[in-house]
């Protein structure tokens, strides 16, 4: 066992001792380190001002780089990694790096706060050798907002920076990069104490069960997506942590006969590809859901196992038939995802039992699943609703459907009402009409911030009334982007 934190920052290997579990890495660079380039605009994983690159070794030995936010990443979470900051791309300010060069030229700084971070997400992608079309250069900055320049300048700066990607030699990097991640690849179980405060990091999903039965009110964190806003925003304390970081094993995707089973430490950057081949709406959904800082740090099982009532992948794995493996020490039980929310708050789930893996079936057409996330804003918004529909017709009749919501109720819902009124009726639009009106059967929303009870139902409505003509007609019809355009 281990009492220590192991982590390359900026090419300098950094042991750290008795730091507090819920200390983030902004609050480490700055209040530590003295690197002040990142930024604390939020605190809460929304405006990019505090994105780094953080490199890990994967489990088949190859380094995945990746920008993260650092406002609401846990210390922690960060053993056996390689952090890099904006301090850390050159060396001499009269030689700076070419991300930074680029910026420069096209102006793409003005006040200069937010600066760093759009840098940073840029530095990421230029390590990956990614192509950054406009399209692509929207995704990779869509987590990182700037009050001064209208993005076109960065835009410009992003592209040029994707050709000088392809064109660099940076076998050196990689190698450097390699080696010190492999010289902190250990096997060992991590625990931190610091004051009242406890924290494991375990290794293996062998590892976690036996700690999990131990401490069965720990609380589970992988990308802290949502823990980190219970510590930046409500300040809560937080005495016992069971890091989910290291646990590889929860983090593959495999593929057995017609089903899919992702790990419950699998991200959304992850598996977007996977589901994305298989289904291409809710490839489209995934790419709503946050921004690439928010997609590489959160998990599928994190968010399944907050419950949240408008949490956006539930609803379309509810669609999909998905299943549910919970795991209690050697103990595992195989449920429907749909059977999990018992409540608002209160999932079914036994103290120390911890949630495994997705299985999700694929014998649904990839046309026949369309999910439609509504919200006020196109990129990195939480949903007023998001419903995916999932209906079968042959002969030109209903055989089955599937409906699920959230937003709709204080757990992630079908629409059973709305789907007993379509099955082994005609697929039309009277036959659909009717069956809208189910919908106040199925759910009585609520009124908040996001909107008014007597909208979102109507949204509802409308939504199944869009399915159908989708099923008629061309997606030109009915979309600006997304499906049939992003990944088809």
């Amino acid at each position: 066992m281990r009492d220590t934190l192991s982590f390359y920052l900026n090419g300098e290997l950094k042991e750290v001792r008795g730091a507090s579990p819920t200390k983030t890495l902004l609050r480490y660079l700055r209040e530590d380190e003295k690197l002040c380039g990142t930024k604390e605009g939020c605190a809460e994983g929304d405006c990019g001002t505090c994105t780094v690159t953080v490199s890990t070794l994967t489990r088949d030995g190859t380094v995945k780089r990746e920008a993260i936010n650092a406002c609401i990443r846990f210390l922690p979470s960060l053993e056996g990694t390689a952090i890099t900051t904006v301090e850390g791309l050159a060396d001499d300010s009269s030689a700076p790096h070419h991300v930074q060069s680029e910026m420069m030229e096209q102006n793409g700084s003005q006040c200069g706060f937010c600066t760093p971070g759009f840098i940073m997400s840029l530095h990421t992608a230029y390590r990956n050798r990614a192509a950054l079309s406009l399209s692509s250069a929207n995704d990779a900055l869509a987590g990182n907002l700037c009050r001064c320049t209208g993005y076109g300048p960065i835009l410009k700066a992003a592209e040029n920076v994707g050709i000088a990607a392809k064109a660099a030699d940076q076998s050196e990097e990689d190698r450097i990069e390699l080696e010190q991640l492999r010289s902190l690849d250990h096997k060992d179980l991590v625990q931190l104490d610091s004051g009242d405060a406890r924290a494991f990091l375990p290794v293996n999903s062998d590892q976690l069960a036996d700690i999990y039965v131990e401490h069965p009110y720990a609380t589970l964190v992988a990308g802290a997506t949502d823990v980190g806003l219970w510590v930046t925003k409500m300040h809560r304390g937080l005495s016992t942590i069971i890091f989910l970081n290291r646990v590889h094993d929860l983090t593959q995707i495999e593929r057995k006969d017609r089903e899919l089973i992702i790990g419950s430490g699998v991200t959304y950057s992850d598996a977007i590809d996977v589901l994305a081949k298989e289904y291409p709406d809710l490839g489209e959904l995934m790419r709503r859901i946050g921004a690439l800082q928010v997609r590489n740090a959160g998990t599928i099982g994190g968010n399944i196992a907050n419950g949240s009532p408008i949490g956006d992948m539930p609803p379309a794995l509810i669609a999909l038939g998905a299943n549910l493996v919970l795991r209690q020490a050697d103990q595992r039980r195989t449920i429907p995802l749909e059977d999990f929310f018992l409540d608002y708050g209160k999932q079914d789930r036994k103290p120390g039992e911890f949630v495994e893996a997705v299985c999700v079936p694929l014998t649904t057409t990839a046309d026949a699943l369309r999910c439609y996330k509504i919200s006020k804003r196109f990129d990195q918004d939480i949903s007023a609703l998001c419903g995916c529909f999932n209906i079968r017709v042959k002969n030109d009749l209903v055989e089955a459907a599937v409906i699920a919501f959230g937003g709709m109720a204080g757990t992630p819902k079908r629409a059973r009402s709305v789907e007993a009124a379509l099955v082994g009726k005609k697929w039309d639009r009277a036959s659909v009409e009717l069956a809208m009106q189910e919908f106040a059967k199925d759910y009585t929303p609520m009124t908040d911030m996001r909107a008014s009870a007597g909208y979102r139902l109507r949204a509802a409505q409308n939504l199944l009334l869009k399915y159908f003509i989708e099923m008629q007609t061309s997606l030109a019809e009915t979309r600006l982007v997304g499906h049939g355009n992003t990944f088809l």
